[in-house]
């Protein structure tokens, strides 16, 4: 370990006529990119960049290495810390010890907690927040702040460990955020101010409105890993909490409107997890080697390494168009051939629910005038090198689920648990209740319809409770969901299910592990490499927020690769900390509010999602860009240019009367073709993609041979101009 003990002498004048000199140690660690230093009360004294030479820790605001908290707001700060070998020894305010392991890497530094005793009512131990005085891009999914030079940023080495202060609900909330980049170049109107927090657009269930700002300074908040505040600077910040005991929450994921989406009470139930083993690898590096660093972090840390086509999940050179189908499949595999597209998503089959009883949801291939299975269909997909999948709903469990009705599953998640205080036969509706806990609440966070209710084998709804006793249920139905009324016995547990969006129901987290072994089987036994998870929020729902989300991907990966299956490209209804490593795309929202090819212009949904992609290092998405009839070769060229220079994924939509329709399909396929094979060949450079980016700026691309392809520049007149030899 390099261990540098950098000591200097301060003197102090006291008023009380006497001097004294006390020495300060400076614990120091050392990567080729960075030289951190702590002091010993535990705070961070330095972060000292060697990429340009900077000091870039703020001296406005402390930062420890580790903090405590118990509870969401009460910080437990360090007070000492020695050096002992390769550990540091912290000693908080409230007695607590902390012993962390450190590992000096050549690009990095890892803190992991091996030891806390003393440790009181500590429900969280926080990495940071570590402040610096980077204000330019906020990586705040990922936990990184970036300059044009350098990037600060943490990765959580462990499952429990996750992006943000300690908050309920465990993730971000979505609102606008005011932030430029440079307020010089940039500056804020009047009317607003840095840091400056609003509300989401629409009515807070139609998520197509919830971007409803074009403006450049306002961001869409992904993520609570960093933040910049100007009083203090940007921050990064990991935290992992102590899941052993329920807990109260009281939250939201949509914030800011008065009638749905309001923040509810849930009591989260236990699991087994502690904040024994929380581990960071904290970082500066080169801005353009972030990914490089952040991979290799990856590998050697033994997180899950994802690949696609035998690239890592993250890198900008494993994105790639994929289709999006509608209709009858027998042009699929031909269409998708031609295009020299790898994956398909099947939009026409509509939304998969899972379903235990019925597993494959009675969903058959139209194929050659006769329906076959998704099995017989993917067997052929295979065979050509082409993924298919389905777009899933995820753990959305709607009332015809048979871990719904008609016997309901002990697994379903609850918000509150009470008892009846009487006995019960199979007609009352005079329920009456220990107490009333949170039963007035009408609905939960992100379904305000229904009060749902499951006492044994049985569901009922009601519509509230007296608040005097005795406390009795109002408007009760019993047998709800098609389950059967039955007789209960005084002191039986009485609890509210959570509700998903759809007025549906949701796992716990032991049923979720269970439908992360059901998608595996259902993705191999189907042949399927490619799945769709839609409705990501009942990730969520649980109150567990990121970690519930990786708990689920990593089983989902290691059951697919038990049962055989090779390489699995996920899309989903977002990218966020607890699926960044695992989700090929998120190739959300679509059409001109995503991107127009016709005009080469960002609508608001895709600026929102370009910038904050952009700043988070994630490929940014055109969503779904639907095969129009009138596109010709340069609408194609348009989208494949653009998607080269902004390294975006998206999905051609694609049926077979939209292509049959188009009288230039044979041009448009072949042009689509040549970009997505050059593409595939990485020839674009750095510097040629930024001149691509340019709203103004058009293409043509010809292939010479395998190795080889000219450049056209297509001036406003439509002539191919300024041709350049581009080789790989």
């Amino acid at each position: 370990m390099k261990n540098c003990l950098l000591k200097w002498v301060w003197v102090v004048i006291s008023s009380l006529f006497f001097s004294c000199n006390q020495v300060e140690m400076n614990i120091c660690f050392e990567t080729d990119y960075v030289v951190l230093k702590i002091d010993s009360t535990g705070f961070l004294t330095s972060i000292y960049s060697k990429v340009d030479n900077i000091e870039y820790l703020s001296d406005k605001k402390s930062s420890p290495l580790l903090a405590l908290y118990a509870g969401n707001d009460q910080v437990i700060l360090p007070v000492s810390a020695r050096q002992i070998d390769e550990k540091l020894m912290l000693t908080y305010v409230n007695g607590a010890e902390a012993i962390i392991e450190v590992g000096e890497k050549e690009e990095y530094l890892t803190f992991k907690l091996i030891s806390l005793t003393n440790r009181g009512k500590t429900d969280h131990v926080v990495w940071g927040p570590y402040y610096t005085t980077i204000r330019e891009y906020i990586g705040d999914l990922l936990g990184v702040v970036s300059n044009e030079r350098c990037t600060i940023g943490m990765v959580a080495c462990n499952d429990n460990t996750n992006t943000g202060l300690p908050t309920d609900g465990d993730m971000h909330q979505m609102y606008y955020r005011v932030h430029t980049p440079d307020p010089i170049k940039y500056p804020l109107p009047d009317s607003l101010y840095e840091g400056q927090r609003l509300r989401i657009g629409g009515d807070g269930i139609s998520d197509v409105a919830f971007t409803n700002r074009k403006e450049g300074h306002f961001f869409f908040n992904k993520g609570n890993g960093a933040e910049y505040i100007p009083e203090y600077g940007s921050y990064i910040v990991m935290s992992s909490r102590d899941r052993r005991a329920t807990r109260d929450i009281f939250f939201t994921l949509i914030p800011g409107f008065e009638n749905v989406n309001v923040p509810k009470h849930h009591r989260v139930e236990a699991v087994d997890e502690d904040v024994l083993g929380s581990s960071v690898a904290f970082f500066v590096c080169p801005k353009e080697h972030t990914l490089k660093l952040y991979e290799k972090v990856v590998l050697e840390e033994g997180l899950p390494y994802i690949t696609q086509q035998g690239k890592w999940v993250r890198d900008p050179k494993a994105a790639c168009a994929d289709l999006a189908w509608w209709g009858r499949h027998d042009s699929l595999i031909s269409y998708a051939t031609q295009l020299g597209v790898r994956a398909v998503q099947d939009e026409g089959l509509g939304e998969y629910y899972v379903n235990p009883a019925n597993r494959w949801a009675d969903k058959m291939i139209s194929y050659g005038g006769k329906q076959i299975s998704i099995a017989e269909f993917t067997k052929m997909t295979n065979e050509a090198g082409i993924a298919y999948g389905l777009h899933t709903l995820c753990e959305f469990l709607q009332p015809h689920c048979s871990d719904v009705s008609p016997i309901p599953n002990d697994s379903l998640c609850m918000v509150l648990k009470t008892t009846i205080t009487h006995d019960l036969n199979a007609s009352q509706t005079d329920i009456c209740v220990a107490d009333t806990s949170w039963l007035n609440e009408w609905g939960t966070w992100h379904c305000n319809k229904l009060n749902v209710l499951k006492l044994g084998k049985e569901l009922l709804t009601y519509e509230g409770v007296t608040t005097t006793r005795p406390y009795t249920l109002k408007g009760v139905k019993r047998g709800a969901y098609n389950t059967v009324a039955q007789t209960h016995k005084a002191g039986e547990v009485i609890a509210k299910l959570q509700m998903n969006c759809y007025n549906g129901f949701v796992p716990d987290m032991n049923l979720q592990d269970d439908y992360a072994d059901y998608y595996a089987r259902l993705l191999v036994d189907g042949g399927m490499d490619y799945v769709d998870f839609d409705g990501q929020e009942s990730f969520m729902y649980q109150g567990h927020g990121y970690y519930s989300m990786k708990r689920f991907y990593r089983n989902l990966f290691e059951k697919f690769h038990t049962y055989g299956g090779n390489e699995l490209r996920v899309m989903g209804s977002g990218i966020m900390y607890g699926n960044w490593l695992y989700m090929g795309n998120g190739n959300i929202g679509g059409g001109n509010n995503m991107f127009n090819p016709v005009t080469n212009s960002f609508g608001i949904q895709g600026k929102d999602e370009r910038n904050g992609n952009v700043n988070n290092f994630i490929c940014p998405t055109f969503g779904i860009q639907n095969f129009q009839s009138e596109w010709d070769e340069q609408v194609i060229e348009n989208l494949q240019s653009k998607a080269v220079a902004w390294n975006a994924t998206y999905m051609l939509g694609l049926s077979e009367n939209a292509v049959e329709k188009c009288l230039d399909k044979e041009r448009v396929f072949k042009a689509f073709r040549v970009w997505e094979d050059a593409r595939r060949a990485d020839i674009f450079s750095k510097e040629l993609k930024e001149e691509m980016k340019a709203q103004e700026n058009r293409y043509h691309l010809e292939r010479i041979n395998d190795h080889t392809w000219t450049l056209y520049t297509v001036d406003i007149s439509g002539e191919h101009v300024n041709p350049r030899t581009l080789i790989n």
